[in-house]
């Protein structure tokens, strides 16, 4: 088997199995439809892939040797989201057209670049992309290669989450219904949030 197909197995399964960035990337496409999830699908996957060439290169040392370090980006990322939900709970439900009149919060590509760089979660997956799959004294050449095959295959994987939300935006046809979907939606995303630093175990 080639060396680098366990890698893109782990960067599949860490791309597309849910998460903040993938709820949130599903709640854009609900709200503003499958193109304006490009931009945070993009930006996610560079930034993740940035993480991992940065924790390649020594950057990563920064979380296993001060963890107070980690649990400061735990609650900043906490705050956000739970802003973020808020936010989304409370968005109304579209008039007519569905990128009118929904205030859902835009998740764009900054967006997702900041929450990558903020959530531990991402910083422990760069770690283990390194310290599982970078050769020993691997270049900065084979790091960068790493980080590459990441982002590509992250791309697609997360642009399922906004297909997902362009769909389910398809079977909604009530306001009572899109306010039922934004608030549950809204909930899973506070649980995920706050499950990062209740149950760090």
């Amino acid at each position: 088997m080639p060396s680098w197909i366990p890698f893109a197995l782990f960067a599949i399964v860490a791309s597309i199995t849910p998460g903040p960035t993938n709820l949130l990337i599903l709640q854009q496409g609900l709200h503003h439809g499958f193109r304006r999830t490009l931009p945070a699908v993009i930006g996610a996957s560079l930034a993740a892939a940035a993480l991992v060439l940065l924790v390649g290169l020594g950057l990563g040392q920064l979380l296993t040797s001060r963890p107070y370090a980690s649990l400061a980006l735990s609650w900043l990322g906490v705050v956000w989201l739970s802003w973020l939900a808020w936010r989304l709970y409370n968005a109304p439900a579209p008039s007519t057209e569905r990128t009118e009149g929904a205030r859902a919060p835009n998740f764009g590509a900054r967006q997702a670049a900041i929450l990558q760089l903020i959530n531990p979660k991402t910083w422990l997956m760069a770690l283990a992309v390194v310290g599982v799959f970078a050769p020993q004294h691997a270049t900065s050449v084979a790091i960068a290669g790493l980080a590459t095959i990441f982002a590509t295959l992250a791309m697609p994987c997360l642009a399922v989450w906004g297909a997902m939300g362009d769909g389910a935006a398809r079977l909604l046809r009530s306001p009572a219904q899109w306010r039922l979907f934004n608030r549950a939606l809204a909930l899973v995303l506070l649980l995920v949030a706050w499950w990062s630093v209740l149950m760090p175990g």
